[in-house]
């Protein structure tokens, strides 16, 4: 018979939950400059050293919890065609980005990427390369059917299904419908087929 080891840290998963959920509250609310671990764990009903055992720093707690809402499960759509695949995409992209908490967090989380170098590499590897990763292998398919040359820039083509859409709703605090999202797809299809 097994047993732990006397001494070890046993990570509950209802407590690692309690605590993504009160760095999801307290980012709403404060912001990433404002939140503390402090605040974080007393939330969370826990101790610091709960928070310490999960993550050596805030932006790693922070990053970590984010990933959990930001990156897809699940294969990229499949419609048999670029331009569905592309509007099916863009769909998940909105979902994302209007996930009422994220939604607030966001803009946030880009202001502070651009003054905390720290932030915006581990933002980078964590949420936004799996996000793009996510979408890969729908561009893969639409080279093997002739629909997206072989070497059609992917990482300007993925920048376009989300820049635009995050101008939209962030900046210019307008709605995203599908009928925006209809040209955006057909847009991106004409630019591919124009090279």
């Amino acid at each position: 018979m097994s047993r732990t080891p006397s001494g070890a840290a046993v990570l509950r998963p209802e407590v690692t939950e309690a605590i993504a959920e009160a760095v999801l509250d307290e980012l709403c609310e404060q912001g990433f400059g404002r939140l503390s671990m402090e605040r974080v764990a007393r939330r969370a009903g826990v101790g610091k050293s709960a928070l310490y055992r999960r993550w050596p720093a805030k932006s790693a707690m922070v990053v970590d919890v984010l990933s959990r809402l930001s990156v897809p499960v699940g294969v990229p759509p499949d419609t048999g065609s670029l331009r569905g695949d592309l509007r099916a995409m863009l769909d998940a992209v909105v979902e994302w980005m209007t996930e009422p908490r994220l939604r607030r967090i966001l803009p946030d989380l880009v202001a502070e990427s651009a003054r905390n170098p720290e932030l915006a590499a581990a933002s980078d590897e964590h949420i936004g390369k799996p996000r793009r990763q996510w979408a890969v292998p729908a561009l893969e398919r639409a080279v093997l059917r002739g629909e997206l040359p072989a070497r059609a820039d992917r990482e300007v083509l993925l920048d376009l299904l989300a820049a635009p859409v995050f101008w939209r709703l962030t900046t210019q605090g307008g709605l995203v419908t599908p009928d925006y999202l209809d040209q955006l797809a057909d847009l991106l299809v004409r630019g591919v087929a124009a090279g």
